[in-house]
């Protein structure tokens, strides 16, 4: 298969996670609002975050089929990083709502409709198991699907907390329970928004990739046989799943002749072990120029010399 062509079992299974999780949106926000309850609306903030992640998964696949252009020679990656801006701003704000209104219920508890809650947060539960399911085959061999796995099973433990805290109401009527359990989600919809918003700036900030360091990946391209040293060394992300390197290398005399296949040595060993795919190598032989060139020079016009 080509590597720009998208693999259609993610997709279709990307697209099934997205629309079990619209299906949860939908009647979280409705629920929320039937039953008074801040706690599903609270979870359905989390679902929202987790269906923009689910999107920016199904977009990076979409997006990785586009051609570059003349105008933009990397494509359409970094739309992905500026949609994520935009979510975790939104994200955040929303948040920040929940903990208000949350708050304002811990003062002056709230009446909440308990069952018909507790079914709808119980639907909501075997809606991201099913996402979940779906995203399970493929969430470990590609990085986007495995972050939107773990996106829809942080939601089932979010809507469990819900059911659990139903549960509690519809036997002891503790309405301040609502509350409490909004202020737990709207802290991880807070941390969710934050990590997102951390991430997208990082990378348009050209941020080395979180999780690798320079000094490591100079060392180990030192270790490749042909290497001398190298300089001038960047890392950093196009978007949340490519991720780029430009270095000037320098490689012995003896490899001069040989560029090529030590330029695929190194570009194989960065994939390998880095998952570094787009590369912008300049080589050079700092031994060469100072070495055999002058010396041989020299060495004939001595020669030249003593013949007359």
């Amino acid at each position: 298969m080509d590597a720009h062509t998208p693999d259609k079992s993610i997709t279709k299974r990307l697209l099934f996670a997205i629309l079990l999780t619209t299906v949860t949106l939908i009647a979280e926000i409705v629920g929320g609002i039937w039953t008074n309850s801040l706690a599903l609306l609270s979870d359905a903030a989390h679902v929202f975050l987790d269906l923009f992640a689910l999107l920016l998964s199904l977009g990076a696949i979409r997006l990785s089929a586009l051609p570059a252009s003349e105008t933009r020679t990397y494509g359409f990656h970094r739309a992905e990083v500026f949609a994520s801006l935009i979510n975790g701003v939104t994200i955040f704000l929303i948040a920040a709502g929940i903990l208000y209104e949350a708050w304002g219920r811990l003062m002056q508890p709230e009446k909440v409709n308990s069952l018909p809650m507790l079914v709808i947060a119980t639907i909501g539960l075997i809606m991201n198991l099913l996402s979940a399911s779906a995203l399970h085959e493929h969430s470990h061999d590609d990085l986007n699907v495995h972050s939107a796995f773990l996106h829809v099973i942080g939601d089932a433990a979010a809507s469990l907390g819900v059911i659990v805290g139903g549960v509690i109401m519809y036997y002891s009527n503790w309405f301040i329970l609502d509350a409490i359990i909004s202020i737990g989600i709207g802290c991880v919809v807070f941390y969710g928004a934050g990590r997102v918003l951390r991430e997208s700036t990082h990378i348009l900030l050209e941020g080395v990739p979180r999780g690798m360091h320079v000094t490591d990946v100079a060392n180990t391209i030192r270790k490749i046989e042909g290497v001398s040293d190298l300089h001038h060394l960047n890392i950093w992300s196009i978007c949340s799943h490519i991720v780029a390197l430009s270095a000037h290398i320098d490689v012995k005399p003896e490899f001069k002749t040989r560029q090529a296949k030590l330029l695929h040595n190194i570009e194989h060993v960065l994939q390998e072990k880095y998952h570094i795919t787009h590369t912008t190598l300049q080589v050079e032989c700092t031994h060469c120029i100072a070495g055999p060139i002058i010396k041989g020079f020299s060495h004939r016009s001595r020669h030249s010399h003593c013949g007359h």
